[in-house]
């Protein structure tokens, strides 16, 4: 369900549940002259989108603006860039009231600059806003030295699961580094061409790509909305699996 859709009495239903809270996270950046700038915004909200038709779960609504660079190009072609600090301080309080909210099983996903798991800017902001903030709670509710005390005896045999407060906020790429190896994973080129045509096909125009002389988007002639659609149809059992744990 969509959390701006929700009435409190589902907000309620989905926290003792414990349903898993995703946040579709990207940038507006220049995709070259064929796609549009929301590409890493539209295919997290494509998959998520899907995801809800298949598992019980909370879709926050999306967080557009993150650290984009200008490593691709510059304002001229669209791209909105923001300073990494205020963002994660930003991020920062979203993530702090949802856990006010009561929300444990949260997943920000991402997939700007997201390649085989490296953590770039945005990926890193909400990963140490998320480890400063359990820090905090944990230590305003159970007190200084929790982590010693008996209760946590069990820590490294529940590492992986939702026991562990670290888990209570989770920062996953939109695509695994195993889906990456299977589908490819580029800047514009066939794989997010690829997506957009199975996601968004009306926002995209191939016939542009002829005289782009981009180097970056020279495979894109090859994308095809069934590569999406497979890709996609891939990205939705991922979810679903580190979701379920």
């Amino acid at each position: 369900m969509k959390l701006y859709n929700m009435r409190p009495e589902q907000c309620r239903k989905a926290r003792q549940e414990r349903w898993p809270l995703f946040i579709p996270a990207g940038t507006v950046e220049y995709h070259g002259e064929h796609l549009p700038l929301g590409v890493d915004t539209t295919a997290v909200l494509y998959a998520l989108d899907e995801l809800e038709k298949r598992i019980d779960c909370v879709v926050a609504p999306p967080i557009w603006y993150g650290p984009s660079s200008y490593a691709v190009a510059g304002p001229e072609k669209g791209t909105i860039d923001v300073d990494n600090d205020r963002f994660e301080k930003h991020v920062s309080d979203i993530l702090q009231a949802l856990l006010e909210n009561g929300y444990r099983r949260i997943f920000v996903v991402i997939h700007h600059q997201f390649e085989m798991g490296q953590l770039m800017p945005e990926a890193l902001a909400f990963k140490k806003a998320a480890a400063s903030l359990v820090f905090q709670l944990l230590e305003e509710e159970r007190g200084r030295g929790w982590w010693g005390s008996e209760e946590m005896k069990t820590y490294y045999d529940k590492l992986e699961g939702t026991e562990n407060p670290f888990n209570w906020i989770q920062v996953v790429p939109l695509m695994s580094p195993d889906i990456q190896k299977k589908m490819g994973y580029d800047h514009a080129g066939i794989l997010e061409t690829s997506l957009m045509l199975a996601a968004n096909p009306n926002t995209v125009d191939t016939e542009l790509l002829k005289n782009d002389g981009l180097w970056f988007t020279e495979d894109a002639v090859k994308a095809t909305k069934e590569h999406g659609e497979k890709t996609f149809e891939m990205i939705v059992k991922y979810l679903i699996e580190i979701s379920s744990v």
